[in-house]
């Protein structure tokens, strides 16, 4: 519920670097489709408006409802793979009248919510195997539903955001290196597993997609779009060919990405804006993150600081993998670059994020 706050708590610098790379997503996003640019505007607008309404509201008041966000964010995933709209093998997005809304994108923001909540509320015990165990029961739902749609970037991107807030919930670093030193073998043996086709959960096309990663030269049909992204933020070079340039041999202009203006959106700022471009793009990215971080370090409780941290952690590794993406670095995935990608749940999604942050701001510890 509203409460009485400072106007000097504000952090207008956070809004401002959003706003700032808002605006230069909008103006990629008309470059590369011309169609959706206004839809995009739309979208920051509105955003701007429920960001600033969820800044005024106690974030407190809103973790009263963390459990019946938590069934609701299950219920949505199930529905969707019950009754969502099927494109290209997919159900992840529910269809309503001209507008597509995928809960995929929200439910990252409900689970930053439900975990604050949660790991705050066992924050004594974050180390004792029965916390550990039920909150690793209580995102394995999740993500089991985000991976049946089939979905699997972002139930990777999910997992992380989940362990970022475990570690700053306090997870002991004993904890932690053991994982590791069981973690980083085991993804060297499942990396084996993938490429001999022995993996029951990973499907074909994300298994052809890792192979065309690896060996672009032996899957040109599936590599095709990647090896044109690293070309076109190449052919950019410092200062880029325009926004909105004719050159038949664009990424966009010649089609050889498919829907530029989604994932692959990096690509045209590479080409069109240069490195100057992608530098500002990174920059203003990792400016968002770390006031983030900056806000969670004079969060007034725990709560506050989980949820600063990860929007933060959402943010960044979602950045990091779009990014990696588009120059190679990483296999062909399904992320949208934060704030730049065009897609209306995304934005929205973010913005409440933001918004849940500013209100964090907006209490700070008393010292």
């Amino acid at each position: 519920m509203p409460k009485q706050y400072k106007l000097k708590n504000y952090k207008f610098t956070l809004i401002i670097l959003v706003a700032a790379l808002n605006i230069l997503g909008i103006m990629l996003v008309g470059s590369a489709s011309p169609g959706d640019q206004k839809k995009q505007l739309i979208g920051m607008l509105s955003g701007l408006v429920i960001m600033a309404i969820v800044s005024c509201i106690d974030y407190n008041f809103i973790l009263r409802f963390s459990w019946l966000i938590y069934l609701f964010s299950v219920a949505m995933l199930v529905l969707v793979i019950v009754a969502g709209e099927d494109s290209k093998g997919a159900q992840r997005w529910f269809k309503i009248g001209g507008f597509q809304f995928q809960p995929s994108e929200l439910v990252k923001i409900l689970m930053i919510l439900f975990f604050a909540y949660y790991f705050m509320k066992h924050e004594e015990k974050i180390n004792s195997i029965r916390v550990l165990c039920s909150s690793f029961l209580l995102v394995g739902i999740l993500l089991a539903l985000v991976l049946a749609q089939p979905n699997l970037s972002t139930t990777i991107i999910m997992a992380i955001i989940f362990c970022a807030m475990l570690f700053v919930a306090g997870l002991s670093y004993k904890i932690v290196v053991g994982v590791l030193a069981i973690c980083v073998p085991a993804f060297l043996v499942l990396m084996t597993l993938i490429i001999q086709d022995r993996v029951p959960f990973i499907r074909s096309y994300q298994i052809g997609r890792i192979m065309a990663w690896l060996y672009p030269e032996d899957y040109p049909d599936l590599a095709y779009q990647q090896q044109n992204s690293i070309m076109a933020i190449g052919s950019g070079m410092l200062w880029g060919k325009g926004l909105g340039n004719t050159d038949p041999t664009s990424v966009k202009n010649g089609k050889f990405i498919l829907e530029p203006q989604n994932d692959f959106i990096f690509a045209v700022a590479g080409e069109e804006l240069g490195f100057l471009g992608t530098a500002a793009i990174i920059i203003l990215l990792l400016f968002i993150t770390i006031e983030c971080i900056f806000i969670a370090r004079k969060a007034k409780d725990a709560t506050g600081r989980l949820i600063c941290c990860g929007m933060a952690s959402l943010i960044g590794f979602q950045s990091i993998v779009n990014i990696s993406v588009a120059s190679g670095l990483l296999p062909n995935t399904g992320v949208t670059l934060p704030f730049v990608s065009y897609g209306l749940t995304s934005l929205w999604s973010l913005y409440i994020g933001i918004g849940l942050v500013l209100n964090v701001g907006l209490q700070p510890k008393k010292y």
